[in-house]
C-alpha cells in the first residue's frame, strides 16, 4: 500500500500539518521534532508527492529543456553544465529532444508547458516567430542557450559566432593563407549559420581578399556533409588550399574527403573550424578550432533561469562568453610573418 502523509504523521505522533511543514522545509519546526518526523518517513519509506506539492506551493522545482540534436556532441556538454546547476539549485530537469525539426520544437515547448515546469531553456536552435509565439504563452520564465532571439527580447547566453569564425579564418590568413574556402551552415540560421558566414566574409574584406561564391558550400552541420562539400571543392579546376568548415564535425569530413583522395592536411589543404568538440582532438591530424565553452554556455544559462525563476535582479539578461583559438596541427604555415 502507499505510504501517505498521514501514515508518517500517526508513527511520528505529531500533526499532518507538521508533517507538511517538515516535507516542505519550512523553518518554524523544533530540531527534534523534524528528527522524529524524518526517522518516521526513513522507517515507512514516505516519499511526498511532487504533484500535490506543487499544486500547494505553485511550483513544481522542474525546469524544462529543449535540446535540438541529443546525439550532437556541442548539446551534450551544454545539458550536463545545465543539469550540474540545476542540481545545485535543487531543480529537476526535463530534457526533450527536437531532432532540429521545428515543428516538433514548438509541440515540445508547450507540452513543458502544460506540464506546469518552472522555467524554460530553449537551447541552440533557431528562434522563428513561431517559437516566439509560443514562448509569449508561457507565465514562466524563458532563457535562450547557446543561441538568441534576432530582436534580443529573450535572455541568452551565446558566444559571438561571427567573432568566432573572423578569428577562424584571420588565423588561416595570419598562416599566410590567402585561398580560403568556407562550409557553412544553412544562411537561415543566424547563429551558426549566417553569423559565421559574416565573419568568414569579414576577414577576407578586412585581409584585402576577394570573397568567390565558388568557394563557398552550405552544409547541414554534420560529418557527411563536410564530406560532400570537400568532395565539390577537390572537384573545381581552381581549388581553395585551406577550409574554413563552420563546424567541427563538418570540418572532421573535410579531413577524411581530403585523405580519401591519398592528400596530406596540412601538406595539401590545411582546415580550421568552430566549436572544439571532443573528437576535434582525436583526429588525426588534430583539429585547429575556436573553442566555445560549451560547459560554460549550458551552467551560466541555468544559473541565469534560476535567478529569473525566484525574481533575483539580473544585471545582464543577454551573457557572451568569449571563445578561445585551440592551434594543433590541421593549419599550415604557407609562409613566416
Amino acid at each position: 500500500m502507499t505510504v501517505t502523509i498521514y501514515d508518517v504523521a500517526r508513527e511520528a505522533g505529531v500533526s499532518m500539518a507538521t508533517v507538511s511543514r517538515v516535507v516542505n522545509n519550512n523553518p518554524n519546526v523544533k530540531p527534534q521534532t523534524r528528527k522524529k518526523v524524518y526517522e518516521a518517513i526513513e522507517r515507512l519509506g514516505y516519499r511526498p508527492n511532487a504533484v500535490a506539492r506543487g499544486l500547494a506551493s505553485k511550483k513544481t522545482t522542474t525546469v524544462g529543456v529543449v535540446i535540438p540534436d541529443i546525439s550532437n556532441s556541442i548539446f551534450a556538454e551544454i545539458a550536463r553544465g545545465i543539469e550540474d546547476i540545476a542540481n545545485m539549485y535543487h531543480y529537476n530537469i526535463i530534457l526533450c529532444n527536437a531532432d532540429k525539426k521545428k515543428e516538433k520544437e514548438i509541440r515540445v515547448i508547450n507540452t513543458l508547458l502544460e506540464k506546469q515546469v518552472d522555467g524554460l531553456l530553449f537551447m541552440g536552435g533557431t528562434v522563428t516567430e513561431e517559437h516566439i509565439q509560443a514562448f509569449q504563452t508561457s507565465a514562466v520564465p524563458v532563457v535562450l542557450c547557446a543561441t538568441s532571439d534576432v530582436n534580443g527580447n529573450y535572455p541568452s547566453v551565446d558566444i559571438d559566432h561571427e567573432a568566432a569564425a573572423f578569428d577562424a579564418v584571420n588565423t588561416l590568413i595570419r598562416h599566410g593563407h590567402r585561398e580560403i574556402g568556407m562550409i557553412s551552415g544553412t544562411l537561415q540560421d543566424p547563429a551558426n549559420g549566417y553569423s559565421r558566414f559574416q565573419g568568414y566574409k569579414r576577414a577576407l574584406e578586412k585581409a584585402g581578399i576577394d570573397y568567390r561564391e565558388d568557394w563557398v558550400r552550405i552544409g547541414n552541420y554534420r560529418y557527411e556533409s563536410g564530406v560532400e562539400a570537400m568532395k565539390y571543392f577537390l572537384g573545381l579546376r581552381k581549388k581553395p588550399t585551406a577550409i574554413f568548415a563552420a563546424t567541427d564535425e563538418m570540418a572532421i569530413g573535410a579531413i577524411h574527403s581530403i585523405q580519401d583522395e591519398g592528400l596530406k592536411v596540412p601538406d595539401d589543404f590545411s582546415v580550421i573550424s568552430v566549436d572544439n568538440i571532443h573528437m576535434a582532438s582525436m583526429v588525426r591530424p588534430q583539429l585547429t578550432t575556436v573553442a566555445q565553452p560549451m560547459y560554460d554556455l549550458g551552467a551560466v544559462a541555468m544559473r541565469l533561469l534560476t535567478k529569473l525563476m525566484k525574481k533575483e535582479n539580473v544585471d545582464n539578461p543577454r551573457v557572451i562568453l568569449p571563445h578561445e583559438t585551440i592551434l594543433r596541427l590541421s593549419v599550415s604555415h604557407v609562409n613566416e610573418e
